[in-house]
């Protein structure tokens, strides 16, 4: 055996235990598992007649009726399971009249537009509600339980609710309602930030119902005021300041806390609470709340607290229907996949060091937002997307990278030179390096932040391979959902791999992100016509720009909040010392370093899973270099056409012949490196071997090292120059190809792409393993071949 110490590691890796799952995975399936048994629970208490009613609420048999439709719906379940049929049939019967109080007028509203109320019917019925709840509302913005009183934030934040949700389906509600509510809410703040329940002290419930109401309103509210007549935009025309949302988001990082609602109500509401902090949250873009990471605090809290039957028990009165709800509502609107990070960037403040002294990253308040809720209404996405803001003074450098790997998207805007400190660079790099994209903007017709981008890039990779080049026609970006005109559309791109993680655009397509709404503004019919219709014809176009920048850098399928985005076979320090196993990669003229991070990647698979003894700072070299000798395995891949002189592969031909082995893949499945790998093979072994398939039942997939890969996933993208963007997923033995001289394989090459899964830089149209399969396959090979008996 070519290594007797190589071959007791492998041998022992069967008696192994897996290592521990990260803690965000631990998270996700306790996460999983709780909404599994709220779901439970919640069809096992429905009536007969389709609706549910909860001690201490069943006075409100449509309101708790609706709360637990609700909790179902954005659990993920349709009108396909019978739970939520019966539920939506118990609601259509609800005669004229019904409900006629606040929180169930507005949950039922809810319900109906979660459920994707369909037809005339359900739009009537949201029509007649909303008009109820438009009615309801007081002189002062608020709203009560009837229509007397001075109301108060608890009926107010619903009104609002209720409202929103039948805009989205088109309900025309009037200017001033949202006008005299978001005057209620600000003139209910305290001056500590927080909101109380009708003058008392501030509690985390109504803060963050206030929080969410004051983004609601102030979303309504955009308008036109900064749209030129002839259809152009003002882009960076700042709104007035209005610091009402700062000022609720800095107590409740203050008061924050998971397992009672803070302030004077606390104790109580608990449940209440956590269902309001997750619309504060979600609504505003937050990650955090002050220092803490409010889903996944609450999630385990919840996941932690959550009952043996499913439910969970409030310590205020125990209204087991409606704590399930207001639970599985937490869990599953917070576990939405995020698309986007914004980052948000800059000098720091030297009064507070953990914001930036500028709003330079944030010139258009609203565009990711807008861009994000409208790939939602796409088909062929997930109904429910949401954005983050991340705080870039607030990552820890060891923290960083995985906190950035939250979303597949980091957004880059701004009009100066990007500020950036060294830690935050370098997390920018890892983030990369990870498979994460990053998406850069020019704004407000800036001449500054070009150069300081081009910078910043610099610096990410002072290596070099950085620089920015304009995509062409052919890019998979210009049809990833869209077929779009690439020579009037001004991107940039750096390539790494087989894909281009970073893009650029020097022109501010985000100002017109930010004037896209479901419903338009109604003071837009006051331009002249040709003005409108310019602004549409932009805001179509730029959106649509965007829409295939997302859809090209996830695949339509971006990952969920506790999603593992990293891959942990794919992380770890380098060893530089000599190990047991040195791999070197082989240069030559097709793209030979196309996935530079691969085979580094490869080996730290190795060190981590199998504790094997492997430098992972290999060698490049050419094929004439006397060292190539000193390794037992050659590694090459690449994307383009090559070719080797007859010296060269004599030397080739030579090293094989000495007992080693040469492992090699086409880079994205490219065709012209497989034609001149193929070629080479020919010419070199000149009919004593050629390349076949190595067909399943081969000791090389049954000799029990490394993994079983006999059954493995690859992509198949669509075919055509002018086919979409897309590639579906097919599962079924590999195709892996060899050469045997002396039954011992010599050669062991993939057509399919494994590379730049190695290091995560594939995309929907690359042909190639996905990358969990390409790091197994990749492992094995190596395995086998130091396995091999050698003469």
């Amino acid at each position: 055996m070519r290594n007797v110490l190589l071959l007791l590691v492998v041998t022992s890796v069967t008696a192994q235990q897996v290592r521990a799952q990260n803690e965000d995975a631990q998270l996700r399936e306790d996460v999983l598992r709780s909404i599994k048994q709220a779901q439970r629970y919640l069809k096992n208490n429905q009536r007969t007649n389709g609706g549910w009613q909860s001690a201490g609420a069943s006075q409100y048999p449509v309101g708790v009726t609706s709360l637990a439709l609700l909790a179902l719906v954005n659990s993920g379940l349709t009108e396909k399971d019978p739970a939520v049929r019966k539920a939506l049939g118990y609601l259509r019967g609800i005669g004229p009249g019904k409900p006629a109080q606040t929180y169930e007028i507005s949950l039922m509203i809810s319900a109906l537009v979660a459920a994707k109320a369909r037809g005339n019917r359900d739009h009537a019925i949201i029509n007649r509600l909303a008009t109820q709840l438009e009615e309801l509302q007081l002189e002062n913005g608020s709203w009560t339980y009837k229509d007397i009183g001075g109301g108060d934030q608890s009926n107010a934040q619903f009104g609002l609710l209720g409202l929103r949700d039948a805009s989205t389906i088109g309900y025309p509600v009037d200017q001033q309602t949202w006008v005299k509510a978001q005057k209620y809410w600000r003139d209910s703040q305290r001056g500590d930030g927080g909101w109380g329940y009708n003058g008392s002290g501030p509690s985390g419930s109504m803060t963050a119902a206030g929080i969410a109401s004051m983004a609601i309103t102030q979303r309504m509210l955009r308008n036109d005021s900064n749209v030129n007549p002839d259809g152009t935009v003002k882009c960076c025309q700042r709104p007035i300041a209005d610091d009402s949302l700062q000022r609720g988001l800095d107590w409740l990082g203050r008061a924050f806390n998971v397992s009672a609602n803070p302030g004077r109500n606390q104790g109580n509401w608990a449940l209440y609470y956590l269902y309001a902090m997750e619309r504060a949250g979600r609504l505003t873009a937050r990650r955090f709340v002050g220092s803490h990471d409010w889903y996944r605090e609450g999630a385990r809290h919840l996941a932690m607290l959550q009952r043996v039957d499913g439910d969970w028990a409030t310590n205020r009165v125990e209204q087991k229907v409606v704590g399930a709800s207001l639970g599985l509502l937490f869990l599953s609107k917070g576990l939405v996949p995020v698309v986007i990070n914004k980052l948000e960037y800059g000098t720091p403040d030297p009064r507070r060091p953990d914001r930036p002294a500028t709003r330079d990253w944030n010139n258009h308040p609203d565009d990711v937002r807008n861009l994000v809720e409208l790939i939602g209404g796409l088909d062929d996405w997930p109904k429910l997307l949401t954005h983050q803001t991340v705080n870039m003074h607030k990552l820890r450098p060891e923290t960083a990278v995985a906190e950035l790997a939250q979303a597949p998207i980091c957004y880059i805007s701004g009009a100066q030179r990007p500020a950036f400190t060294q830690d935050q660079v370098t997390a920018l790099r890892a983030y990369v390096d990870q498979g994460g994209f990053i998406l850069a903007m020019a704004t407000c017709d800036s001449q500054d932040f070009d150069p300081g981008f081009r910078e910043l890039l610099t610096r990410m990779f002072p290596e070099g391979g950085s620089e920015l080049k304009r995509l062409d026609s052919d890019h998979p970006i210009f049809r990833s959902e869209y077929r779009l005109p690439a020579e009037a559309i001004e991107l940039y791109g750096v390539d790494f791999g087989c894909r281009t993680p970073i893009v650029y655009s020097p022109v501010d397509i985000a100002c017109y992100w930010n004037k896209w709404m479901k419903i338009e503004p109604r003071d837009r019919k006051n331009l002249p016509q040709a003005a409108q219709d310019r602004l549409r014809t932009r805001i179509a176009r730029d959106t649509r720009i965007g829409v295939n920048i997302v859809a090209y850098a996830t695949g339509r399928e971006p990952p969920n909040k506790l999603d593992d985005t990293g891959a942990s076979t794919l992380k770890g320090k380098d060893r530089i010392e000599r190990g047991l196993l040195e791999i070197a990669k082989l240069k030559h003229s097709g793209g030979w370093d196309t996935a530079p991070r691969a085979l580094r990647n490869l080996l730290v698979a190795l060190n981590e899973t199998i504790g094997l003894g492997a430098s992972t700072k290999p060698k490049a070299l050419p094929v004439m270099s006397d060292d190539i000798y000193n390794h037992p395995l050659l590694y090459m891949h690449g994307r383009h056409a090559f070719q080797l002189s007859s010296q060269e592969r004599k030397r080739l031909r030579e090293y094989l012949g000495r007992g080693n082995v040469l492992f090699a893949d086409a880079c994205c499945g490219s065709s012209q490196f497989d034609k001149s790998f193929r070629t080479l093979m020919m010419q070199m072994f000149d009919g004593d071997a050629e390349l076949v398939r190595i067909p399943i039942d081969h000791d090389f997939y049954t000799d029990g090292l490394g993994h079983d890969i006999r059954e493995v996933e690859r992509r198949i993208p669509a075919v055509g120059r002018n086919a979409r963007f897309e590639a579906r997923v097919e599962r079924g033995e590999p195709f892996l190809e060899g050469i045997t001289i002396d039954d011992r394989l010599v050669v062991i090459y993939s057509k399919y792409d494994i590379s730049c899964a190695l290091e995560r830089q594939s995309t929907a149209a690359c042909r190639g393993y996905v990358e969990q399969d390409a790091v197994k396959i990749a492992m094995k090979i190596v395995l086998y071949a130091m396995n091999q008996d050698v003469p």
